[in-house]
Parts: structure tokens; sequence; C-alpha cells
């Protein structure tokens, strides 16, 4: 029979051995996460922060369980060639899903630039649709226009057109003029630009209503209401006389050196009736052209009335107009979607790997405890992550989305 002495040194030697190999591990654990955390540049360490540290994290937790779990042999009576076959099957586990993550890093890489790349095919392509719609548009107006009746948009918007760059043009000639009178007026000078822009605004209403004045009156002469002819004509003399004195008549001020080089002398009747054959000329030719066109429209949108010929135009249908809501909607709906799934997928791209690494480690530990393996692995998918939850003896446990039983 052995003495408490013999037993003493035999534990004390037995002791020495374990924690010797335990110190050991340790030791080459510090080792193995310098080398893999240490590198010559950024980008070196990121590189092997990347592919390294979780199988290292695995390789450290697969040695530590791996000698716990042979400490344990003398006590599993029966259940050696178990925990052996365990060991081996959690090693084997672990240098598949070490190679499953590199391989998924770069599957997730190569969809990543895949879903980038076609990010920016579809940025383009709507860029493309937009521009090729801005430059196709008034082409697909000037067809529409042409084959069906309705508002005669070219017309109404050469009225506009026109009607602005007489606005520019006399806003420069009166502007002068302008200045100096209401310098007069108020005994300062007044701001460039705000006059530049109120007289611009007084020039392009009343340029419009000359067209208007025009159109009231062929009106009135088809109607043969003489009252509102008299009156038209009254109005339209007026408005004639008011654009040949501040208007017309500096264009034929510009003019006037050069009639007095070749031996023309303007007097004051000579420069107001060439300013009115001026004003009668453009007025006439502009209203051939597109006002007697255009102002019936500006007309009618000013005062939101419908056109002549178009009381019975159909409306568009309430079913029409969700319709034509109802498509952008459901295309963002589905863009939506597709964000939502490609999100979705990269996210297990990019996660699978990584648990699974986590989950080859943990069956190390749980090997320690219980001889055997936990995860099946490797994973399908992120909902048989989430499902997975550890078996006793005593029964299964599982975690069902929306609550547990």
């Amino acid at each position: 029979m052995q003495s408490p002495e013999q037993w003493t040194s035999i534990l004390q030697t037995v002791w020495g051995w374990l924690w010797g190999s335990l110190s050991a591990i340790v030791n080459w654990q510090a080792y193995v996460f310098r080398l893999v955390l240490s590198g010559n540049s950024f980008w070196e360490v990121v590189g092997k922060v990347l592919l390294l540290l979780f199988p290292t994290f695995v390789l450290v937790a697969g040695v530590w369980g791996t000698v716990v779990s042979l400490y344990t042999i003398p006590f599993r009576l029966g259940h050696s060639a178990r925990l052996l076959t365990a060991l081996l099957m959690s090693w084997w586990d672990a240098a598949r899903m070490c190679w499953f993550y590199w391989v998924g890093m770069a599957r997730f890489v190569l969809v990543l630039v895949g879903s980038i790349w076609g990010l920016l095919r579809l940025g383009a392509g709507l860029i493309w649709g937009t521009l090729k719609s801005l430059v196709m548009s008034p082409f697909t107006l000037l067809d529409s226009t042409s084959r069906q009746p309705g508002v005669p948009w070219i017309a109404f918007t050469l009225l506009i057109f026109w009607s602005m760059i007489e606005a520019t043009i006399f806003t420069f000639t009166l502007r002068p003029t302008m200045a100096e009178l209401l310098a007069d007026l108020t005994g300062y000078a007044v701001n460039p630009l705000i006059l530049v822009v109120i007289l611009w605004f007084f020039l392009f209403i009343i340029i419009g209503g000359s067209f208007a004045c025009i159109q009231v009156l062929n009106e009135a002469i088809k109607s043969r209401s003489f009252g509102q002819i008299g009156a038209m004509v009254g109005v339209e003399i007026t408005v004639a006389l008011f654009e040949v004195l501040f208007l017309y008549r500096e264009l034929i001020d510009a003019i006037t050196p050069w009639l007095a080089q070749q031996g023309i002398e303007l007097g004051v009747v000579g420069t107001l009736g060439l300013a009115f054959l001026g004003w009668t000329g453009v007025r006439g030719m502009t209203w051939f052209l597109f006002g007697r066109f255009g102002t019936p429209a500006l007309l009618a949108i000013l005062g939101r009335q419908a056109m002549e010929g178009q009381q019975g135009a159909a409306r568009p249908s309430p079913a029409a107009d969700l319709e034509f809501w109802r498509g952008p909607i459901n295309a963002l709906k589905a863009e939506h979607e597709w964000f939502k799934k490609e999100a979705q997928h990269l996210v297990e791209l990019l996660t699978l790997p990584v648990l699974q690494l986590v989950a080859a480690g943990f069956n190390f530990l749980v090997v320690v405890i219980m001889g055997k393996p936990h995860f099946t692995l490797p994973f399908r998918s992120l909902d048989q992550v989430l499902h997975s939850t550890p078996i006793f003896a005593t029964g299964k446990t599982h975690t069902v989305e929306g609550g547990g039983s």
C-alpha cells in the first residue's frame, strides 16, 4: 500500500504534466494570434485579419478542446471510442469550414462586384432613358398634336417664346430710359437687376396682352358685334400707340443715324410711321404664323376654360388615372423587393461562412462536455442557424420564429 507521500508525489507529477501542456498551449496561442495580427503594412494586416483570424479562432478552440477531451478519457469508461470519433469528425468539420469560409468570401466579393455593376447599369439606364425622353419628347409631341385634335401646344409654346424674346429685346432697349426716369422721380439710382426683372415681366404681359387684343377683335368681327368691335379697335390703337412710342420707336431711333448718312431725315411723323409699320409687320407675321392658334389656348388656360371644339372631348376616366399611377408605383415596389432580396442574399453570403467557423469551434467545446458535436455542418441557410438550439439528453428544444416550445 502506497503512502500519502507517494500519492502526493504522483499527483504533483500529473499536475505538472497538465500545467506544462496547458501553459504550452497558452504560449502557442499567443504566438499564433501575434503572427496573424501583425504585418509590414496596413493592407497586409487587413488581409490577414479577413482571411486568417476566424480560422485561427477555430484552430485554437480545436486544440483546447482536443487536449482537454484527451485528459478526460480516464473518466469516460466505455465512451472513449465515441469521444475520439467525435474529435476526428470535429476536426474534419473545422477543415471543411475553413475552406468554405475562404470560398464564401471569394463568392461574396464576386456577388458584391456584380451587384455594384448591376446598380451602375441601372443608374446609367435611368439617366439614358431620361435624356432620351427629353430629346424625343418634342418629336413625340409634334407627332401626337399633328394627328389628334386638341390644344395646339406647339403654337402656344411659340407664342410664349416669342413674347419672352420681345420682352428681353425691349427690356435692354428701354432700360436706360426707365433708369433715368425713375432716378428723376425717386431721386436715387435704382438697382439695375431689380429694374431689369420688373421691366421684363411688365413687357412680357404687355406683349402677350397685345396678342389677346387681336384675338378678341377677331372674335368680335366674326360675331359682328359692332359695339365690341369699336371698343377693341380703340383698345388696339391704344396698345399699338403704347408699343410704338415706347418700344418700336427705340428701334427706329437706332437706325436713324444710318438713314441720315443716306440723306434721309426723319421727323416725328416719319419716325412714328416707320415704328407703326414695324409693329404691324411683326404682329401680322407672328399672328398668322402661330398667334391665331396659340392665343386662344393661352386665354383658355388663363380662364380655365375648354377650347372651342373640345367641349365634347372624352376626359380620362378615373380608372385610366389609376392605371397611370399604378405602373410607376408597382415598378417602385418591384425595385424595393429586388433590393430587399439582394441585400438579404448578400448578408447571408457574408454571415454564413463566419457562423460556420464559429459553430465548428463551438463543437469542440461541446465535445468536451457531451462527447459529441452539436451542430451539423455546413449550414444551408440563415434559417437553419436560427433554428439550431442545444440538444440535451433529456429532450430537444426548438426555436421557432415568433415563439418557442
